[in-house]
């Protein structure tokens, strides 16, 4: 739809088959265009323009979305009562609506909104075109600028799970011991972990050798993190090592305790 016209049209108006996102951004599009004051728009010259452009699509045998027919029957509408002749005010009547005003308004919100999206466009989101790898992760090669970065499911955590799991020592058969660590004093050191760091890994998250308690403490810990979206659980490659990567105000040690969740788990 980029493609330009040849054909001239009257009044040395050209138009081109660019993209729209709907029949208010083609107005906005005639009225800068034309430059043209948003609050005296002439209806005149802007419905010839736009049943012209609605002509060239047909031309070119492109399908009409049924949101500028919409319109252009709205523009003809207002123009024909542009056309009315107006009331004398000396005959004490209230001062009619301009047949504008309603248009007006939905050009003036649409460009709000469409400045809007266009400035926070312009703003960088994190992840989204760079991602920093942080010092000490082996498992993305070296020649790798930009590592892809992939959320983790509830599979890949249960087998990181077992293979703690099988490391640990077993206790002994029908064993039973309170654990000393509760998932309180867990969420705790981990937020304490998580603090000024980009990412931890997975095994970093527990004690060197850990028992088997402390492993499913901590891992339910990391659980309750992702559930309250403080973290997330990334791999940079498929099948390699999982990574927590706290959110902001976690990194910036805003978060210390975890009011009424860690006090849950008493």
């Amino acid at each position: 739809m980029d493609k330009l016209l040849e054909t001239p049209t009257p009044a040395a108006y050209q138009v081109h088959l660019e993209s729209f996102d709907g029949p208010l951004d083609l107005l906005l599009h005639l009225v800068h265009k034309n430059e043209m004051d948003i609050y005296d728009i002439s209806m005149a010259q802007i419905t010839r323009q736009y049943l012209e452009y609605l002509d060239q699509m047909k031309e070119h045998n492109l399908d009409i979305a049924s949101e500028f027919l919409v319109m252009a029957a709205t523009l003809m509408h207002i123009k024909s009562r542009m056309l009315l002749p107006r009331r004398d005010p000396d005959e004490g009547e209230e001062d009619e609506i301009d047949p504008r005003a309603e248009l007006v308004q939905r050009l003036l919100e649409y460009r709000r909104y469409k400045d809007g999206a266009e400035q926070l466009e312009g703003y960088p989101q994190l992840n989204r075109d760079v991602f920093v790898r942080p010092d000490g992760i082996e498992d993305v090669a070296e020649d790798d600028p930009e590592p892809m970065v992939h959320d983790v499911g509830v599979y890949d955590l249960v087998k990181a799970l077992r293979e703690l799991l099988e490391e640990a020592p077993a206790p002994p058969v029908h064993a039973v011991s309170k654990s000393a660590l509760t998932v309180a004093q867990g969420l705790r050191r981990l937020l304490a972990r998580l603090r000024h760091k980009e990412m931890v890994s997975f095994r970093d998250c527990f004690a060197p050798s850990p028992q088997r308690d402390e492993i499913v403490i901590i891992f339910i810990a990391v659980l309750e993190l992702v559930k309250l979206q403080l973290c997330r659980v990334v791999q940079l490659n498929q099948k390699g090592t999982l990574y927590l990567y706290p959110a902001e105000s976690v990194r910036r040690g805003e978060v210390e305790r975890l009011e009424g969740v860690d006090h849950g788990y008493q």
